[in-house]
């Protein structure tokens, strides 16, 4: 079977190859310099550089009697490949660099190879940038076998006017016979031995510049089309593209679906989802009159984006005396945060629904010079009508979880409309950033979790003290934020952690407040002493489980609560934020769906600031350990504000974004 497979690789590598061939003989070869062979001999052995996607017709240009050796990749689909360029007499050298995926890709053994082949005389084709992406930017890799060879690097590209192309990330072109061949040879590029990280990266950017120099030039001299090869994610970036089909049909859709609106919105409001004496702001009219000068509209849907972005909002203001904020948010919690902890010359709105009509309501009031989202909230019709007011986007603490990063690139179609018409965008980390900007957006930056640099949830000092003497000397365990499913985990754990720890109260506040007194119920039906917040001001002294079913004051019990299971996490939901009870003093425990706070459980897990539990029998363990061992815990703390060291910055990167667009809005 392995020796069939073989015999048909063998094959196919065979018939590309003769492809190849007849490409090259039966077009009219254009060349830039006319002496572009004598240019490739003279520099023998080189480095012949040139973008994914265009990589197998650089044979083509082989000079007589000249070896060649090209690094191929190690996965099945390069086999082909391997086999076309031994086709054509070219030696495949097999690996590639890790990219940003940091997986062992061959890569130290291509380098050796590539090095050893270079010094017996074989000239290199490689691809400057590293599958899978980011497409036309050079990687290190191709920079350090020239520094380590001393070989210079030739930027090289190649064009047909007739040819296939397809939506892969490189946007693989197959040239076709009978065409015009054209190929553009760019200056050699020489990296020192002694280069430094400063002048390596110089160099990268030089062959990136050099490539794509040479790259539109032979499009040209084709008489191409050259944005039929260009990344669709490059072609987005450069300029967006207007919204296809199924945009369209959204658009349609939801302008058609306005009258169910007032049924929707009904039925909401009967879920206590909905604020009924502000109802007409969801439609798009503004309950406020429009502030005199800049206003500067933030969304963010519910109440984790909002206390993140307040100290957003006191930055704009403080370095921006005559702009306003417009706050827009969804949920009826959010706005009572926002009620509380907005500063003057801000202003809270429910964000309209996503319908044509109402977002040109809300638009032309408010007139917004900047309009800033949050994290992951993507709303079709506000971005593409803010978009078509040519009022700046920016998407600040962008958030995408694995999954949502698999949906994205699947339906592309409808990502890069919308991803491509932001100005900025600040990402959680490098991941995010990477599918964003192959989504198309044109200037994407890593710039870390605006939730590590926002404070701590407010605590009320009377609250704090009242509870205190109510609770006394009792051992306490606090669950945050938790969603269905975790509560029953946590009552099974808190019998068990009672069998050691004599007098325990366990506190749980439901990420969603209405579920309170069902929460009780269930829990009384177990068994436990079982008190509401919202009924008892303080727990009682036989009280086993408190629900604080209230708003805004979860820092309150943080600071109340030597150990915090952080909910969100028991369940596949993806989190909530660790940062809060870090910055309060809790200890942190954990489920292990943590993707929402990716970036902060890392570093909390590398210094010992957080524990990961996956059962009741694991919650009650390390509950019992913390609350027994008074030096685990301090030890735990310690590391936790060591990891929040690492992690800060993310506000003012974000603020050097959005204050040049600020200021050329005013100009």
């Amino acid at each position: 079977m392995a020796n069939t497979k073989k015999k048909l690789l063998r094959l196919g590598g065979h018939i590309v190859a003769r492809i190849i061939r007849h490409v090259a003989s039966s077009s009219k070869f254009i060349c830039e310099p006319a002496d572009l062979h004598e240019r490739l001999r003279d520099a023998h052995p080189c480095i012949v550089a040139c973008w994914h996607g265009q990589f197998m017709m650089v044979a083509a240009l082989r000079p007589e009697n000249v070896r060649i050796a090209a690094i191929v990749a190690r996965h099945g689909d390069a086999e082909i490949i391997s086999e076309t360029l031994e086709a054509m007499d070219v030696e495949p050298i097999r690996g590639a660099g890790a990219g940003w995926r940091k997986r062992d890709r061959g890569g130290a053994a291509a380098l050796r190879s590539s090095l050893q082949a270079l010094a017996d005389g074989a000239s290199l084709v490689m691809t400057a940038d590293v599958p899978p992406g980011p497409a036309r930017e050079a990687g290190p890799g191709i920079i350090a076998i020239a520094r380590l060879s001393g070989r210079p690097i030739i930027p090289v590209a190649l064009a047909t006017n007739r040819f296939a192309s397809f939506d892969t990330w490189s946007r693989l072109t197959v040239n076709l016979p009978y065409s015009r061949l054209a190929a553009v040879v760019g200056d050699p590029i020489t990296v020192p031995g002694t280069a430094s990280a400063e002048i390596l990266e110089s160099k990268r950017f030089e062959l990136e510049a050099a490539l794509n120099v040479a790259t539109i030039r032979a499009y040209e001299l084709a008489r191409a089309d050259i944005t039929r090869a260009t990344p669709l994610d490059v072609l987005a970036a450069d300029s967006p593209p207007a919204p296809g089909l199924a945009l369209k049909t959204y658009r349609l859709g939801t302008a058609a679906l306005r009258p169910a609106v007032p049924l929707l919105l009904n039925m909401r409001g009967q879920q206590g989802k909905e604020d009924p004496s502000r109802r007409g702001e969801r439609l798009g009219f503004a309950g406020r009159p429009r502030p005199e000068g800049q206003v500067v509209w933030i969304h963010a849907a519910s109440v984790g984006e909002t206390n993140a972005i307040l100290p957003l909002i006191d930055n704009i203001l403080d370095a921006n005396t005559n702009v306003h904020i417009l706050l827009t948010t969804g949920t009826k919690t959010s706005a009572e945060i926002a009620a509380r902890r907005l500063p003057s010359r801000a202003v809270h709105q429910y964000v309209p629904l996503d319908v044509p009509q109402y977002v040109k309501r809300f638009l032309d009031h408010w007139k917004p010079s900047l309009a800033i989202f949050t994290e992951s909230d993507i709303w079709p019709n506000l971005i593409l009508g803010t978009a078509e007011r040519r009022i700046p986007l920016v998407l600040v603490n962008a958030r995408m979880s694995p999954r949502s990063i698999r949906r994205w690139r699947k339906y592309a179609g409808i990502g890069r409309p919308l991803f491509s018409r932001f100005a900025a965008v600040l990402a959680q980390n490098s991941q995010i950033g990477r599918a964003i900007k192959w989504l198309g957006a044109p200037n994407v930056i890593t710039a870390g979790n605006l939730k590590i640099d926002s404070p701590p949830p407010p605590v009320n000092a009377e609250t704090l003290a009242l509870l205190k003497a109510a609770v006394g000397g009792r051992p306490l365990f606090l669950a945050a934020s938790t969603h269905p499913g975790e509560d029953t985990l946590i009552a099974a754990a808190h019998s068990l952690i009672r069998e050691h720890v004599d007098g325990l109260l366990t506190i749980i506040v439901p990420r969603h407040p209405e579920r309170g007194s069902g929460l009780a119920a269930t829990l009384g039906g177990l068994g436990l002493r079982t008190q509401l917040r919202t009924r008892s001001s303080a727990p009682d002294g036989d009280t086993e489980i408190y629900v604080a079913d209230t708003i805004g004051e979860l820092g309150t019990f943080y600071s109340l609560s030597p150990v915090s299971l952080v909910g969100g996490s028991l369940v596949e939901h993806g989190g909530q934020n660790p940062i809060e009870a870090v910055r309060l003093g809790s200890c942190v425990l954990t489920g292990p769906f943590v993707h929402n706070f990716r970036d902060a459980y890392t570093a909390l897990f590398r210094e010992g600031g957080a524990v990961e539990v996956r059962s009741s029998d694991d919650i009650a363990r390390q509950v019992t350990l913390l609350l027994e061992d008074q030096q685990a815990a301090k030890k735990m703390r310690h590391g936790a504000d060591v990891a929040l060291k690492s992690l800060g910055g993310a506000l003012a990167k974000t603020l050097g974004a959005i204050q040049p667009l600020l200021e050329k809005q005013r100009a």
